[in-house]
């Protein structure tokens, strides 16, 4: 289960994950972010609350990113360890701007 919390402000749209990001809610998550990201300058990404994150929540991540190279920054904040560790084994780190 995956709870989606969205707050868009200006050309800031910042998304706050809680629970699990995986095979079956990547889906729904790509679906809000694609459709969030006209006049977008800064997408953030909240990870404090989400506890994993699977190869499909993966390929979102780096659609999102791709998405974001061409009209803005994308960042991610509140990794835990866990999470940190699966973007260090996927070579995720030096793809992804977390802070």
């Amino acid at each position: 289960m995956l709870n989606i919390n969205k707050e868009i402000t200006g050309e800031k749209t910042v998304f706050a994950l809680e629970g699990r990001l995986d095979t079956v809610t990547a889906p729904e998550l790509e679906k809000s972010i694609m459709d969030s990201l006209e006049g977008v300058k800064e997408l953030l990404f909240d990870f404090s609350e989400l506890s994993y994150i699977s190869s499909a929540g993966l390929r979102v991540l780096l659609a999102a990113q791709k998405a974001m190279s061409k009209q803005g920054e994308m960042k991610i904040t509140g990794v835990s360890d866990t999470i940190k560790e699966i973007f260090e084994v996927t070579g995720f780190l030096d793809i992804l701007t977390i802070v």
